[in-house]
């Protein structure tokens, strides 16, 4: 009989499971609230998602280009999102960012910097004006270092190599708590909590080709799920268009979209500079139409449209895929990107170190030389946990969510830079929040002993079967799934092939069985982190499925275009009384519309309105 007692309980105010940007600015700021802190994470302390977000965070600090404003920030970000965006959230994102982008410097990063010594910031993908504050091209892993340092003297407890294994709710429904597995000795512990902050990032590992590393299984989307809370707009996947395709040693790992941001351009195996051709009608007013134009650009030409190459990420990746398609890709089933002839080789060396250096070294691939082959590649959900905007409190009382793991502040697409900054933005609010929250709860909840033991039971079921499915058999089964009908391109047809094979993978789940102790036990953690990569697999292949139109980075070969009508819902995923995936339409609410003037409006006459604020408030 499993006696709870014995098992080591932690209390602390508030808990926020996961370390990276988002979790660490939230545990920052519960702990500046006088809350108790702990924060848990699967992997080590600087080991997070974050430090791939190498070309900069976005905020209109106007450094570079003082025509910047929140407006135009807000206006690019709803275009990018294709206007699926929450709209308070793009609202929040954009008028925060620069303060919190100004108090992490206070908070000790080393940011490059103007000649008059600001912040420097550098052009990125779908963003009117260079916005991304930056350090060279390692912007995420300075944002880590300096979060961390700061919180660790803060007094945050971090609890390293702990996995989360499902929420504890109260008799009243809230949640209490959550039972975590200690990755090394396989021991468990209860971790009561006032209040609860998922910050666990995305479930990239359910691909074949993911810039993602072994920690993004969708833990956060499947333990609020089974807490009862709601998903929202899981449909949108977006691959990050530049993924290194080849050497293989260097599969999947991510190319800065700073390096088109510094003048990279992309080219088809005809030596065609093809993304001229992808320009849509949204973008085709801000976009060069010419090489010339582009070049112009590039040297400083402030009239200049910017480059079809720093068109959104989702353009960007159809349009490579396309050109694959048509024949024209690259030998090993990509695109050539080239900075080699747009910059010198000091600048490149200068202004992009690690991409440098990282390529030099794994694959003897010099990049102020020679092009590098690239394609999409899995990198980041746009969908996530439903929150409310200001809160960032999911629809169970007392679990917030932040960061990758939250849905709607980047709707169908997101724009390169704006997720180091939603990071900043969204942890903080949740931090806040969170405290808040459990400042008005006072007393920590009685924990419900029944939960716990069928978590742990589950959990040690998986060891203790006589026989059973191989996990990483399975896991290679839902990557190459998701891979081959729920990728980059959709149909009805391949949506409920892949949702069958789910279904198989699913039974077969049910017997999986880990060899071994529960101590240094690799096996059992992949059968425990399946459970999570299955239910997040399952609501995206579903909601792909619902959504009868391409928008953003959601791409269905069967109904091509955006549809009006279903700009009007978001899609709902949510488990039903039977135990079962529910999916649902939700209608949106209707924009302030003062919000809804801004995003819609010419940039000519944004820019002029902008102007005119500025100079009656210098009168």
């Amino acid at each position: 009989m499993l006696d709870i007692s014995e098992i080591k309980t932690i209390e602390h105010d508030v808990l926020i499971v996961g370390a990276g940007g988002a979790g660490l600015s939230a545990a920052i700021e519960a702990s500046a609230q006088g809350m108790s802190t702990g924060v848990v994470m699967k992997s080590l302390l600087g080991k997070a998602h974050t430090v791939m977000a190498e070309g900069g965070m976005a905020a209109a600090l106007g450094n570079v280009d003082p025509r910047d404003h929140w407006k135009i920030h807000f206006r690019d970000t709803m275009r990018g999102g294709k206007f699926l965006n929450v709209w308070r959230m793009a609202e929040l994102h954009a008028k925060i960012a620069p303060e919190r982008v100004r108090l992490l410097e206070e908070w000790g990063a080393v940011f490059d910097r103007t000649q008059k010594g600001l912040i420097n910031q550098r052009n990125f993908g779908g963003h009117r004006y260079p916005r991304l504050a930056h350090v060279g091209d390692r912007t995420g892993l300075e944002m880590i270092r300096t979060l961390q340092d700061f919180g660790v003297h803060q007094g945050i407890e971090a609890y390293m190599e702990c996995t989360a294994l499902d929420l504890i709710k109260d008799k009243d429904g809230n949640v209490s708590g959550v039972v975590c597995l200690w990755r090394e000795t396989g021991t468990f512990t209860i971790f009561k909590a006032k209040a609860i902050i998922f910050a666990t990032g995305g479930g990239g590992k359910a691909w074949d080709v993911t810039s993602n590393s072994w920690e993004y299984t969708g833990d956060g989307y499947a333990m609020a799920y089974e807490a009862g809370a709601e998903l929202m707009d899981l449909e949108f996947n977006q691959f990050h268009p530049t993924g290194m395709v080849w050497p293989l040693s260097v599969k999947g790992l991510l190319v800065t979209e700073s390096v088109r941001g510094e003048g990279g351009i992309l080219l088809n195996s005809e030596g065609t500079r093809f993304m001229f051709n992808y320009i849509p009608e949204r973008f085709r007013s801000e976009t060069a139409d010419t090489e010339a134009e582009a070049a112009a650009w590039l040297a400083g030409d402030p009239d200049a449209r910017r480059p079809p190459e720093l068109l959104t990420r989702d353009v960007v990746a159809r349009a490579i895929n396309e050109e694959v398609k048509a024949g024209r890709g690259s030998k090993h089933g990509g695109a050539y990107l080239n900075i080699a002839t747009q910059r010198s080789a000091e600048d490149i060396k200068r202004k992009l170190p690690s991409m440098y250096h990282q390529f030099k070294v794994l694959a003897e691939l010099d990049i102020t030389k020679e092009p590098m082959e690239v394609g999409p590649t899995c990198h980041y959900f746009m969908g996530g946990i439903r929150v409310d905007a200001d809160t960032t409190m999911s629809t169970v009382p007392g679990l917030f969510a932040c960061g990758e793991c939250a849905a709607g502040m980047h709707g169908a697409n997101r724009l390169g830079g704006n997720s180091l900054s939603d990071l900043l933005v969204f942890g903080y609010l949740s931090g806040k929040n969170a405290a808040e929250f459990a400042k008005k709860k006072g007393k920590h909840s009685e924990i419900d002993e029944e939960q716990v033991k069928a978590i742990i039971r589950n959990a040690t079921g998986i060891l203790n079967r006589e026989s059973g499915a191989n996990p990483y058999l399975l896991h290679e089964q839902l990557e190459k799934n998701m891979q081959v009908n729920v990728g980059i391109i959709r149909s009805k047809e391949g949506l409920e092939k892949g949702i069958s094979i789910l279904d198989e993978i699913k039974e077969a789940y049910k017997t999986v069985k880990a060899k071994g102790t529960s101590q240094f036990n690799p096996g059992w953690h992949e059968a425990l982190a399946m459970r999570n990569l299955l239910i997040t697999a399952e609501a995206v292949a579903k909601a792909a499925l619902l959504r009868e139109e391409s928008r953003g980075a959601h791409t269905r070969e069967d109904f091509p275009g955006e549809q009006d009508e279903w700009l009007k819902y978001n899609i709902i995923s949510l488990k039903g009384k039977d135990g079962k995936m529910k999916l649902k339409k939700v209608e949106r609410p209707k924009p302030d519309p003062e919000l809804e003037r801004i995003a819609k409006s010419s940039i000519e006459d944004l820019e002029t309105e902008v102007a005119g604020e500025r100079e009656k408030e210098g009168a």
